[in-house]
């Protein structure tokens, strides 16, 4: 059951603003997710001013949802790993606000066991048997940058605790393996079964790139065969916004709020241009 959160705000002391930081999608369908999960944030924690800003793509963005507030704000990345966003655009965002704001930035929500409770879930409700032995495909965006894989390679070991079975990372972009192969590997070593997890946060480009994997001929990569597509694997949908993700979110904020994340989007260093950071 949802519990609200009490705020511990000292008496006369406003606080800080929650700045859901999402990627951004051209699907409706994406958007839509992002908004309720920033509902079930609000139903936890209805003391604060929870606003949404977007990377990319979608209105508002992060700078403009930044240039509309004053005092303080923390912003929590709607991300599951520490990329290019969160090393880069998020902390140019926040250097570029304003004086009159003052911003803290929570690491990612990944990886985490909280994570790993709604990604079991989503399995569940896409048919995956409860206890079941069977080998999961954590099937996440991908990135070239190592720690954004550590971060899903973690992830993986974080889920198979959860689930008592084998979790094996794949990529729908950037360096392999991709799902359908992961996928395929699986069956090769003689496993029934196997479901597919979907890492990302909501509906759009990468969660239909992951449906359309499975399906897709793989070539092996030793004999150079095609083998056919696994259109009869569960893939489990999006976290979206699942309960489990909106409390995620609310440790987050206070954590960082605490001043406890000592992450790099946390500083208000100057950002140059072309949105390097720069150094002293």
């Amino acid at each position: 059951m949802t519990t609200a959160v009490v705020s511990t705000t000292a008496v006369g002391r406003r606080a800080p603003a929650l700045v859901l930081v999402a990627h951004g999608t051209r699907s409706p369908a994406g958007i839509a997710v992002t908004e309720a999960l920033a509902g079930r944030v609000r139903a936890l924690r209805p003391d604060l001013a929870v606003r949404v800003g977007y990377l990319g793509l979608v209105a508002p963005s992060l700078d403009e949802v930044l240039a509309g507030l004053r005092g303080e704000a923390v912003l929590v990345p709607l991300l599951l790993g520490t990329g290019h966003h969160v090393r880069v655009d998020i902390p140019a965002a926040v250097a570029s606000a304003g004086p009159g704001l003052q911003c803290r930035t929570a690491p990612a929500l990944g990886p985490h066991p909280l994570l790993a409770e709604a990604l079991a879930d989503r399995l569940a409700e896409a048919g995956r048997e409860a206890r079941s032995p069977a080998p999961v495909v954590l099937a996440a965006a991908g990135s070239s940058d190592p720690a954004a894989r550590a971060d899903t390679t973690r992830m993986a070991r974080l889920l198979a605790l959860r689930m008592g079975a084998r979790v094996v990372p794949s990529y729908v972009s950037g360096a392999g393996p991709r799902p359908a192969e992961a996928v395929a590997e699986l069956r090769a070593e003689g496993h029934e079964g196997v479901s597919v997890a979907t890492y990302l946060t909501a509906p759009g480009h990468f969660s239909e790139s992951v449906r359309e994997s499975v399906r897709e001929p793989v070539r092996d990569s030793v004999c150079g065969s095609v083998r056919r597509g696994v259109s009869d694997v569960l893939v489990s949908r999006p976290l979206g916004p699942h309960d489990a993700v909106a409390r995620l979110v609310v440790r987050r904020y206070q954590q960082a709020g605490a001043g406890g994340c000592g992450h790099p989007g946390t500083s208000r260093t100057p950002v140059t241009s072309v949105g390097r950071i720069r150094t002293a």
